[in-house]
């Protein structure tokens, strides 16, 4: 029969013809719209056992009932070519088929997944691309099929190959200045439609927001008076395509405010929060842009380096300033808004002043000096007010409580990290349960903690104080930290590490590749948790700093940890790691976890890869497991970018 695959058996059921996979069926084995293919099924009736009408059929057959041969489908070999280009797309390109209803396109994702379709495509046409996420599409597979009311007609299997560096998009800043440090930070929505970046180096005086296209904008950014003031910039997806909607600047910008150095985004993309450490004002409290008092607060510089959070939102495509927040207890150099985070909502902001000098006992002592803090506002309406101000049980001096926070989509669920706490304590505990005492040693100095928060209404109480299975001096746990949507599972960085393991689970004890870094993954079970995985790289190297950047997909399936100092000059995904010809240039490393079971998925660089550029410092997944974003920002060049996968 031509233009089928292979021949299927047929059964008349009660309601004509109908098919129903064998037990011991391909993995790619399906039946689509009555039509079979690129599979071996059989078609049984619902009746007695025994009573079957069997008959035989052409795979790509209508399966309209007759027992007969269905008719031939399009008879025609058409070449099928696969191009990976920017931004994250297969394009396939194929001469038309003449008298095809439709185009459809079958996906083999990893070669052993067997195919389904991903695609219909109208008639008469020649090209179509596929947006994909890169890291999981390396063995990939295609088939296209052209269709008529008789069945389909099969290409020749499609196969990707290389390194896919040429699919790698990138977005760089409108007015990329030397050593700007664009990519330090960045911020994905949950859609993955919108990227914040952060430049918390660059040097314009601009104020407030504007669109590139804006007559004003491009001067405005032109004007390199303020040096490391700090911008951010707001790029939108449309189809495949990024384009840069908004260049952002605090009201208030001046020299030295490192606006940019943090930010966040909600799920929607409509809120946006940018921390400034180094800004300078003694204003408390929050207050709404333009309402009487605010803008004036922001303008003084009597508290240097005491910091602000910002937080804009969009309408439309316009941006504008919102809110203006301080700490409750601002001090000199309390850096406030070193870290910040949003729920996805976006009506609950986390912001940390990591050298905050309180005991935790009260919050006007400066008792235990750069000991951290952390504090949580929430939106009503347009206003914010404080929540809570947070503080470790085990508070101590220069501990940096609030160098990284993550939260749950929903707002209740905070990690906090204190990476250079000092105890020696392993695992996780809850309060009460014997932690309370042997937290309170110095013995591990700089191995660092997390402590994990819950909101209950209003009211925020300390769940979890939680520190790696292999605690020792110098790890610096807690650097950086991830949560799933649901808060239930926590990622924590430690870029200190020392062991020399690869892969995940391997030996923790030895100390012989200093500074390679490492990942610990936790579950929670009810209130409690539990250490779920040690993870390592595939090539674990000294000072490659894994775990530098850091981040968890909304599932919690997938994890995507960037390693800064990494030193090979390999391209795309999954190319030689095993050199370290390119001092510097950076890593991430992509992990999942199927049935409970973590394991490294790729191995991926910049499509340009260039010795210092930190590729990984910065890494985001969007909620819809199908966006990479990874920060590259090369020092003292013009040349860093987010890299799109």
């Amino acid at each position: 029969m031509a233009g089928t695959r292979s021949h299927q058996i047929f059964s008349e059921t009660t309601k004509g013809w109908g098919c129903l996979s064998f037990a011991n069926a391909l993995a790619s084995d399906r039946c689509h719209k009555g039509r079979c293919f690129d599979m071996d099924l059989a078609f049984v009736r619902s009746g007695l056992v025994g009573l079957l009408a069997l008959g035989i059929g052409a795979c790509g057959g209508s399966g309209s009932g007759s027992g007969s041969d269905p008719g031939p489908a399009p008879e025609a070999e058409f070449n099928v070519s696969l191009t990976p280009t920017p931004d994250k797309l297969f394009r396939f390109n194929w001469s038309d088929v003449s008298g095809e209803t439709e185009y459809r396109l079958l996906e083999n994702p990893d070669g052993a997944s067997g195919f389904a379709e991903v695609a219909i495509i109208p008639a008469d046409t020649t090209s179509y691309d596929l947006d994909v996420f890169l890291p999981e599409r390396i063995n990939a597979s295609y088939i296209l099929q052209a269709c008529d009311a008789d069945g389909c007609t099969d290409s020749d299997e499609v196969f990707v190959t290389g390194n896919l560096a040429t699919a790698v998009g990138q977005v760089r800043a409108s007015n990329a200045g030397s050593d700007d440090r664009f990519g330090f930070s960045a911020a994905l929505s949950g859609d993955g439609n919108t990227l914040a970046v952060g430049a918390y180096l660059e040097d314009s005086s601009a104020t407030g927001t504007c669109a590139p296209g804006d007559g004003g904008c491009a001067t405005a950014q032109a004007d390199d008076s303020a040096t490391d003031a700090g911008a951010v910039y707001v790029f939108t997806r449309s189809g495949s395509d990024w384009t840069q909607q908004a260049y952002v600047k605090a009201f208030n910008a001046e020299a030295g405010d490192y606006f940019g150095h943090s930010l966040s985004l909600s799920d929607d993309g409509n809120t946006l929060a940018v921390g400034s450490y180094l800004e300078d004002s003694n204003a408390s409290g929050t207050c709404v842009t333009g309402e009487t008092g605010c803008d004036s607060a922001q303008e003084n510089n009597a508290m240097v380096g005491s910091g602000a959070a910002y937080v804009f939102t969009r309408s439309g495509s316009n941006w504008s300033q919102a809110a203006y927040l301080k700490a409750s207890n601002g001090e000199v150099n309390d850096q406030f808004a070193y870290s910040l985070v949003l729920s996805g909502d976006g009506n609950t902001l986390a912001a940390s002043a990591v050298l905050e000098d309180s005991n935790g006992t009260s919050q006007i002592n400066d008792d235990t000096s750069n000991a951290g803090a952390t504090y949580v506002f929430a939106r009503s309406g347009s206003d914010w007010f404080q929540q809570a101000y947070l503080k470790a049980r085990n508070a101590g001096e220069t501990d940096r409580f609030g160098h990284s926070l993550a939260i749950s989509d929903n707002g209740n669920t905070l990690a906090v990290g204190a990476y250079l706490e000092d105890s020696d304590v392993t695992g996780a505990c809850p309060p009460l349960f014997g932690c309370d005492t042997t937290s309170d040693n110095n013995l591990a100095a700089d191995s660092g903690a997390v402590n994990v928060f819950t909101r209950s209404g209003s009211s925020w109480a300390l769940q979890a104080y939680i520190k790696a299975s292999n605690t020792q001096s110098d790890d610096n746990f807690g650097r950086t930290v991830a949560l799933s949507d649901d808060g239930d599972t926590l990622a924590v960085g430690a870029y200190g590490e020392a062991s020399g393991a690869t892969g995940v689970d391997g030996s923790q004890v030895d100390n012989s590749v200093l500074g390679s870094g490492a990942v610990y993954l936790f579950s929670r079970s009810g209130v409690l948790w539990n250490q779920q995985a040690y993870v390592k790289p595939s090539n674990t190297g000294q000072n490659d700093r894994f775990s530098d950047g850091l981040a968890l997909s909304g599932d919690g399936t997938l994890l995507a940890a960037g390693a800064a100092g990494e030193d090979s000059s390999a391209t795309g995904i999954d190319d030689a790691q095993n050199n370290d010809s390119a001092p510097g240039s950076g890593a991430v490393y992509l992990f999942v976890n199927r049935s409970g079971v973590w394991s490294q998925k790729a191995y991926i660089n910049a499509s340009d890869t260039q010795e210092s550029a930190r590729f990984g410092t910065s890494v985001q997944l969007a909620d819809d497991n199908n966006t990479l974003a990874v920060g590259a920002p090369k020092a003292f060049t013009d040349e860093s970018a987010v890299y799109l996968y």
